[in-house]
């Protein structure tokens, strides 16, 4: 398996592979909209290959972290593999190329919106234990911070997502 950033002639691969693993475009639509605002950060948007062939995806884009300061933290969203490779260490492959990427880039801080047993393995805990509150009613095990390299005690207020998330 190789993990890489992506490039211009994988969007097509990368939006097969989204809708497949969400069985809709929602997430597919939301990779576009990310990549064509302020929010994209190229380096981190990875692809997994097996023989030359996309088979997974994970993208890292800036969300707003509202407080007495106001921060540009990052959300992990989306992550995909294709069906028939996945349980075989993809997904998590490139979650910790993303969060590696983004400790060398000095970034303070990954959110995700998830299954706390699958990403407490790469240091995500409840984001109300470090006072970053979720802008959605969910149970708050289910929203999760992972703090990095730049992470400081001063980041702590209430996330706020970007327009291009309105379509998931």
């Amino acid at each position: 398996m190789n993990i890489r950033c992506s490039n211009c002639s994988d969007y097509p691969a990368i939006a097969e592979i989204e809708k497949q693993a969400f069985g809709r475009d929602n997430e597919a639509r939301l990779v576009e909209l990310i990549r064509e605002s302020d929010r994209y950060i190229p380096e981190l948007e990875l692809v997994a290959e097996i023989n030359n062939a996309v088979v997974g995806h994970v993208l890292f884009s800036y969300i707003d972290l509202l407080g007495q300061e106001n921060w540009q933290v990052l959300g992990l969203s989306p992550i995909a593999v294709r069906s028939q490779f996945q349980r075989r260490g993809i997904g998590s492959a490139l979650i910790g190329a993303g969060l590696e990427a983004a400790d060398v880039r000095g970034e303070a801080m990954a959110i995700v919106l998830g299954d706390p047993q699958f990403y407490s393995r790469f240091g995500f805990q409840p984001s109300v234990g470090y006072g970053v509150e979720s802008p959605f009613p969910v149970p708050e095990e289910f929203f999760l911070l992972k703090p990095l390299k730049n992470y400081q005690e001063l980041h702590r207020g209430k996330i706020a997502y970007p327009p291009s998330f309105n379509v998931v």
